[in-house]
């Protein structure tokens, strides 16, 4: 006798962007540097004003709104521009925001604990290049053959929205959102929720340091950027100067959300890629860790919180702690090292 898998909804609520209401849709953005910001919504046709609120916040909640529907917000010298913390971009990364329900997706892996370290067997992948189509969809006809290989998980290369059709993953712009030409929200969590049915661990390639060069507004409104510290791809994202307690708070969701649209803990882990200031490289190397706790809360974003780890099975220690995978003749470094 067949039985229907348990489907099972997900979310976590952040303080920006949008969140599904009972009636209606609440929309915020944290814009400090505006002095006046309004929402547009394109398929109501409709402009209205946000409120202001403590802190450099706007708030403001429309009952018509609902999922799938487009939308930006106006700043005070009229422009337009996209939700920084948008979960998905379908015009790319300077076109409208799409509204996107969390809780849409019913996953079936309820019963998924992950691997233990030492069972990991990891296969870099880069999804564009991965099928001919280049689309989470086509990558998930490709999974019994990555276990008949030996693999036990994939390590996603980084899907982060960037302008454009194709690159490597490191110029995204906007981090909530995976890219539009890979597929929507709910392709990318069927293929999550279709490798944990074939007992493959999911971890996503990650990159927190900068932001590509075409797409992120942020910096205009707020303020993202640091001039104390130097990347080679453009500005460090101030995680330790003035104003950035926000910034901080905008990131730290993003290991347990970020590209995947509100996964709950247990998919797998993100790793540490391109840091480049010295808190958050020292932070990376160390954390989790009883003995060397972070140097500077809030700026250890780039691993996963010690319950999360252990349900992916794996242990906060091992995570600190350097070694390697191998397996099908190759070795995949599995440390918090600065890799990229």
């Amino acid at each position: 006798m067949t039985t229907t898998p348990r489907l099972l909804q997900r979310e976590q609520r952040m303080k920006f962007g949008t969140q599904m209401l009972a009636e209606g849709v609440r929309f915020r953005l944290w814009a400090p540097n505006s002095n006046f910001v309004a929402l547009k919504i394109y398929d109501l046709d409709l402009v209205v004003p946000m409120g202001k609120l403590a802190r450099g916040w706007y708030e403001v909640e429309v009952d018509a709104a609902r999922a799938g529907m487009r939308y930006r917000f106006v700043l005070d010298d009229g422009a337009e521009v996209p939700d920084p913390a948008t979960r998905f971009q379908p015009e790319d990364v300077d076109g409208p925001s799409e509204i996107i329900d969390p809780l849409a997706f019913g996953w079936t892996d309820i019963g998924w604990r992950g691997h233990e370290w030492e069972e990991l067997v990891l296969y870099e992948l880069h999804i564009g290049t991965f099928t001919q189509e280049g689309t989470f969809r086509a990558a998930m006809d490709k999974l019994d053959h990555l276990v008949e290989l030996g693999v036990t998980a994939i390590e996603i290369m980084p899907i982060a929205d960037f302008p454009g059709r194709w690159n490597w993953g490191y110029d995204g712009a906007q981090l909530f959102a995976p890219d539009s030409s890979y597929g929507r929200p709910e392709d990318l969590k069927a293929l999550v929720d279709l490798a944990h049915a074939k007992g493959l661990s999911v971890f996503l390639d990650v990159v927190y340091n900068h932001f590509g060069p075409k797409g992120n507004y942020l910096a205009v409104y707020a303020p993202l950027t640091t001039e104390h510290y130097e990347t080679p791809w453009g500005s460090a994202v101030n995680f330790d100067d003035a104003g950035s307690t926000m910034v901080r708070e905008f990131f730290l969701p993003m290991p347990a959300t970020g590209s995947m649209n509100s996964i709950s803990t247990g998919y797998g882990s993100t790793r540490c890629t391109k840091s480049a200031t010295p808190a958050s490289a020292t932070c990376c190397r160390n954390w989790p860790s009883r003995s060397a706790p972070p140097p500077m809360a809030g700026t250890c974003i780039s691993w996963s919180k010690t319950k999360r780890t252990r349900r992916a099975g794996l242990s906060a220690a091992t995570m600190a702690r350097p070694g390697s995978i191998t397996g099908s003749g190759a070795t995949t470094s599995t440390t918090g090292s600065m890799s990229r």
